[in-house]
């Protein structure tokens, strides 16, 4: 602790050094003592805090406790330098003397002419304190105000709630009307299907009459048949009868003659009565058959006509069934018809409840405009009566000043010495916050006017902050319908096939075995060979004809892919799973099958693909034919089924153009992906091992880029097919494009090249670093810092509507937004736009099709002692420069686009970094933008 004996003199006369490290030995005391909310609006007034550096010190939630808060302080105060230091201690004076008896040995006064310049009169502390009190009374009555609003808002969200969850009920509600629509017109076709049954009955019932007539007139004919035959029968006995009779007669007649000839005759007679006999039994017997035969048909067809009265009988008992099952089905569709006028007028109330919730809203929102428009009225009213304050001081202390030179007159010389050099006498203090970085003299009041206009500035640009502010924090503006318009899912557009497709269905056991593909994403997939006397050939597949989409249903689940726009390691792997009743989808495209296979056989491609990749890991090439890579790489891919292989055939991209130069194999994408891993295992285990800092020498090995596990890769995006069943182990021979189980590591992207013709905006990393770069570049022709903009609400909703949003910047005077426009505008102006925006806001650009160049300049600590007086002018500490190069240099990764780096050994000074830049972006410009697409 410093020594009783010192005065406040010897504070002012201290060093910065001295200042604080008296401050940092009693750190633990001040932090644990203090309390930041009594200190603020001291050092607000002394200017040493902003107000976002207050609202940061007492509402951040960061700093859960005081103590942590004052640290907090501690820490901004330390940037503002001696200044910082001396209000601390002054306002340790006021709120916590025995702390500041502590720091500094001395016993506090209320004698304010030894302080730095901060207080000129005793009155000050009294004037800070009626300016504080009614200042928060104001604030206590505007969160009043906003509260209520709020809770209104609340209210009239919670009704429009309740309105949308009864439109839900509605909106189910005609969903049941169409469902029981629709089982309504299901029943009448059923009984549509039912009339046309007993119709075919009826149909049945008449023919069978028609049968059972004709088979009573087949009895009747019979009967009489059976009526001829009897009586036939009847005069053939009688004729025997007599016949034996005479017989008899000429026997006995004849057995008078001779006993011989009366035995013959005897037996002739029985003969021909055998005979006789014989010949009337058979025809009973088939008379009797033929009753028999009647009889039974008879029977028959009686059984036979009542099954068909049963029937019948049943077939009316079911029409009668559905008739009144149909009645019923009328008067329920009768019932919900009149329930769905009901509830019809019921949304129709409900949609007339909200509009009026909707017109209250508005009041709402009307009123509390009008109460923000009075608050600044207030405002801009205190201001004005501060200024009439203020100048009645002036004018106090003119006239005390001539008083005081009159007197001074009158007195004799040594007096006259005396007198001037007499402090200006203390009047009404004045609320001056500038005297804390630029101490007055207390023996000159000419210096009161500026002080004046300084502070009526200050007041001016702070009413004007407080205005703003106002409108912005009270409560938030309603969707509007550009948001909501925002906030609509976006639908992928839907392929469209220009030639006529035609769909095949037959059985495609081992497919790949029945076909041969050739192609690729760029030119499509055709089949190039068939089988002779399989399935696909008696289908008609020749060569040729162009596969367009597969559809395989036997698998769970079934997968349904179009393979136009996939590449032939995508094809191979689809069709070698159709391992049975499959569909195609095929179009001829001869044109495009002859250029194809005239380049094969020209060796000009080796397949149908090509696309661009940028390459996210070095991968050395050891085996012979390999391409050694670099992280960072564009290669062009042309071919993904090189020579049957899992591997890739591709060319290295020049900077300049997209021409190809070197060519080889590189790992497919499962393989790479694997390599990353190790490669990244590896990495991990070498962490442990102390390494130098890099000063930008050694080649980056790994880019990290993560990517949700429910969303696919830019480099699967780009290619759409159904995702197989992950539980079936394949081959990995027949591996996807991308691997099935990759959760967040990308081993290769997916780029687009771009050939801007205008000057491309310019962004540094870190941003501290491109703040100094900025302030000398746009002394330069061809640069201009890219400033941002104040919108009013209906601009900016409209801006936002449109996607011109880049970002959005904090401002004195409120908040601001860099837009499109104004880059735009200083692009027209063949001009390079300086951006100080976050490397989050390069996804922004890139939609609106603005590619900036991104300039990395590696920072270490001897790159932040080579800047400390450019950092000091910024008020940034070296400490802060290496921790915002490392947050940011780790966010690079995430850029959808190639950046440039400066290492720190190319450069010496400011100068030389300047000319270093200038020569990067000269080159970034000339070279080929390849961007990324984004997963998000």
């Amino acid at each position: 602790m410093a020594e009783l004996c010192r005065t406040d003199s010897t504070l002012t006369s201290l060093d910065e050094e001295m200042l604080w490290e008296m401050l940092e030995s009693h750190r633990y005391r001040i932090v644990r003592s203090i309390c930041p909310s009594r200190l603020t609006p001291y050092l607000r007034q002394a200017k040493v805090l902003g107000q976002l550096d207050e609202e940061e010190v007492l509402h951040s939630p960061r700093f859960t406790n005081t103590a942590m808060r004052a640290g907090h302080l501690l820490d901004l105060l330390r940037t503002r330098g001696k200044n910082g230091a001396l209000a601390f201690l002054e306002s340790l004076k006021f709120h916590n003397p025995d702390i500041y008896t502590k720091v500094t040995g001395l016993q506090p006064n209320v004698d304010f002419s030894g302080f730095s310049g901060l207080m000129e009169t005793s009155k000050l502390t009294e004037c800070l304190a009626g300016a504080i009190s009614s200042l928060q009374e104001e604030l206590s009555q505007e969160k009043g105000q906003k509260e209520a609003l709020l809770q209104q808002c609340r209210r009239l969200q919670e009704c429009l709630g309740q309105a949308e969850a009864r439109a839900e009920s509605l909106r189910q509600l005609e969903a049941d009307h169409g469902r029981m629509q629709r089982e309504v017109s299901a029943h009448f076709h059923e009984v549509l299907k039912l009339k046309d049954e007993m119709l075919n009955l009826s149909l049945h019932y008449s023919n069978a009459l028609q049968e059972k007539e004709l088979a009573t007139t087949r009895c009747r004919s019979l009967q009489e048949e059976l009526y001829l035959m009897k009586q036939e029968l009847q005069r053939e006995k009688v004729a025997s009868s007599c016949e034996r009779d005479f017989r008899e007669r000429s026997l006995q007649m004849a057995s008078v003659l001779e006993p011989g000839d009366e035995e013959l005759n005897r037996l002739k007679e029985e003969n021909e009565k055998l005979r006789s006999l014989t010949f009337s039994l058979a025809e009973k017997d088939i008379l009797e058959q033929n009753l028999d035969e009647a009889l039974e048909s008879k029977q028959e067809l009686v059984d036979r006509i009542h099954s068909l009265r049963e029937r019948a009988a049943a077939a009316e008992r079911q029409r009668k069934q559905y008739w009144e099952e149909k009645e019923q089905t009328l008067l329920q569709f009768q019932k919900t018809k009149v329930d769905c006028e009901i509830y019809k007028e019921k949304m129709n109330a409900l949609q007339s409840q909200v509009v009026e919730l909707q017109k209250e809203r508005d009041q709402a929102y009307s009123a509390r405009d009008g109460a923000q428009m009075e608050i600044s009225q207030n405002l801009t009213e205190k201001d004005a009566l501060r200024r009439k304050v203020f100048e009645l001081t002036d004018q106090v202390c003119e006239l005390r000043q001539e008083l005081r030179q009159q007197q001074a007159e009158a007195l004799p010389g040594p007096k006259q010495e005396a007198g001037a050099r007499e402090p200006c006498p203390r009047g009404k203090q004045r609320l001056v916050r500038m005297f804390a970085i630029c101490p007055p003299d207390n023996g000159d009041c000419s210096c009161l006017s500026s002080a004046e206009s300084q502070l009526w500035s200050d007041l001016s640009a702070t009413s004007s902050r407080e205005l703003v502010d106002s409108f912005r924090s009270s409560s938030p503006l309603p969707p509007s319908q550009q948001s909501l318009y925002k906030r609509a899912v976006r639908r992928r557009p839907a392929r469209k096939i220009l030639s006529q497709v035609t769909v095949l269905a037959f059985q495609g056991d081992t497919l790949l075995e029945q076909i041969s593909i050739i192609g690729g994403n760029f030119t499509g997939i055709f089949i190039h060979g068939v089988t002779p006397g399989s399935a696909a050939d008696e289908m008609a597949l020749r060569p040729g004809t162009q596969i367009v989409m597969v559809d395989y249903e036997a698998t769970e689940p079934s997968f349904k892919a179009v393979l136009e726009g996939t590449t032939l390691e995508q094809a191979v792997g689809l069709l070698r799973r159709v391992n049975g009743f499959c569909c195609l989808s095929v179009k001829v495209n001869t044109e495009g099958y002859k250029k194809l296979v005239q380049d094969l056989e020209a060796k000009v491609a080796t397949s149908g693909d090509s696309f661009y990749i940028r390459v996210n890991l070095a991968m050395e090439g050891r085996a012979e034919g390999e391409l050694q890579v670099r992280c960072n790489d564009i290669l062009h891919v042309t071919d993904t089924w090189f020579q049957g292989r899992s591997c890739w055939h591709a060319h290295r991209v020049g900077p300049y153009n997209t021409q190809g130069t070197e060519h080889g194999t590189i790992p497919n994408y499962s393989r790479a992906q694997q390599l990353l891993i190790a490669l990244l295992q590896d990495m991990a285990q070498q962490s442990t091992v102390p390494r130098k800092p890099s000063s930008g020498g050694p080649q980056k090995l790994v880019r990290i880029v993560s990517v949700d596990r429910t969303k696919a890769s830019p480099l699967c995006s780009s290619f759409d097919w159904a995702q197989p069943d992950p539980s079936r182990a394949e081959d990995p021979s027949s591996v996807r494009f991308w691997a099935e189980s990759c959760f967040t590591l990308v081993p290769y992207s997916l780029v687009h090249p771009h050939r801007p013709g205008r000057p491309r905006p310019v962004l540094f990393v870190p941003r501290v670093v491109g703040r100094i770069l900025s302030e000398k570049l746009c002394l330069l022709q061809g640069f201009r810092k890219c400033l941002a903009e104040y919108l009013s609400q209906e601009e900016y909703d409209a801006s936002s509507q449109r996607g011109d949003i880049i970002q959005e910047k904090e401002a004195s005077g409120g908040r601001c937004w860099v837009t499109r426009r104004v880059v735009e505008s200083l692009m027209e102006k063949n001009t390079h736009a300086l951006l100080d925006v976050r490397l989050d806001s390069v996804h922004a650009l890139h939609r609106m099709d603005i590619f900036p160049i991104i300039l990395h300049v590696s920072v270490n600590e001897k790159v932040a002692k080579k800047l400390k007086k450019a950092l000091q002018r910024l008020g940034t500490s070296e400490e802060q420069l290496l921790e915002a190069g490392r947050q940011e240099e780790g966010e690079l990764d995430k850029v959808p686009c190639l950046y440039s780096s400066l290492v720190p050994d190319g450069w010496s000074d400011l100068d030389a970094l300047l000319g270093c830049v200038r020569l990067a972006i000269a080159d970034e410009q000339k070279k080929v933008v390849w961007t990324e697409q984004n997963p998000h």
